[in-house]
């Protein structure tokens, strides 16, 4: 067994056969499939099921994924800790992000960790729920994940770091009932319509308690992708309730932002798995622990009587 043949089997698992595959990794498709039969023959066991013309993982290859992630990962940490040796020069951090938390603080993370180390790529995995990204970083597949969620994030098996606590904000198109930094209370969104996203995220909490308490207020539109939202905003089909992260960006399209008087806020937090990352992908955590500090800090200033 080498290293070669873990690449290619998943390759085979990702790209989702052996034909595409073998285009991806500009090898002829013969030479691919006499790689993974020495390899199956090595292991013992078969790794893929043949189906008509495509293939099928078998319960073997299964669980012969995270291992044949982490080899491969390790044998990277191998190769970027020699080159850390003069410093950061090449490689690729993985980061599984929720698309809040993927506005900020990641732009913030990435803008500063591409001044210290402009040689290393910052590669971001879309996730829209905690599970998606906690999943993504326990199997291998990214080493670092971001994620918002409604309390603190206790996950066995990997190393939870707490990055900020998100308010919530009205986002609207100008013009509008609403005054740019003034707060509102959720009741002031009676009679409003309003955009959501589906079932499940903390935001749909904060709509479903708003419309359920609010005279005819209404869902106007439901949306899975969070960057469909401020142009419905900008574009007067409805209000929309979202993490802070969002208010720079909504305030350079020229909408309103106003902050929400509610208790409910984001919890955004950094997971990994305590060993095997790359010196990249610590250099990256410890951005973000230095970030988490300054916004404690920050957040400790800002309250009353401290």
């Amino acid at each position: 067994m080498d290293a070669r043949q873990l690449e290619y089997f998943l390759a085979i698992v990702e790209h989702g056969g052996f034909s595409k595959a073998a285009a991806v990794l500009h090898v002829a498709q013969p030479s691919l499939s006499q790689a993974m039969a020495n390899l199956e023959a090595d292991l013992g066991v078969a790794l893929f099921h043949r189906v008509g013309r495509g293939v099928v993982l078998s319960e073997a290859g299964a669980e012969l994924l995270e291992p044949s992630r982490r080899v491969l990962r390790d044998l990277t940490a191998v190769r970027d800790t020699a080159a850390a040796l003069a410093g950061l020069q090449g490689g690729t951090v993985e980061v599984a992000t929720m698309p809040s938390p993927g506005i900020e603080p990641l732009t913030t993370l990435i803008h500063r960790f591409a001044e210290l180390h402009p040689s290393v790529t910052v590669s971001t995995q879309a996730a829209f729920t905690p599970d998606e990204v906690l999943s993504l970083v326990r199997s291998g597949a990214c080493e670092l994940g971001l994620l918002g969620s409604a309390g603190t994030v206790k996950s066995s098996g990997l190393d939870v770091l707490h990055v900020e606590d998100q308010p919530f904000v009205v986002v609207a198109a100008p013009g509008g009932t609403f005054e740019d930094g003034v707060t509102i209370r959720p009741e002031d969104l009676a009679g409003h319509k309003l955009i959501a996203s589906r079932t499940g995220s903390l935001m749909r909490s904060i709509v479903d308690d708003i419309t359920a308490g609010g005279a005819g207020t209404k869902i106007v539109t439901v949306v899975d992708h969070r960057t469909s939202i401020l142009p419905l905003v900008l574009t007067g089909v409805g209000v929309a309730v979202l993490p802070s992260s969002w208010t720079r960006l909504a305030r350079r399209s020229g909408a309103v932002v106003a902050p929400i008087d509610s208790t409910a806020h984001l919890h955004v937090a950094m997971v990994s798995l305590p060993a095997h990352l790359t010196p990249a992908a610590g250099a990256f955590l410890a951005l973000a622990g230095s970030l988490a500090q300054r916004r404690a800090r920050q957040a400790s200033t800002d309250r009353p009587g401290l």
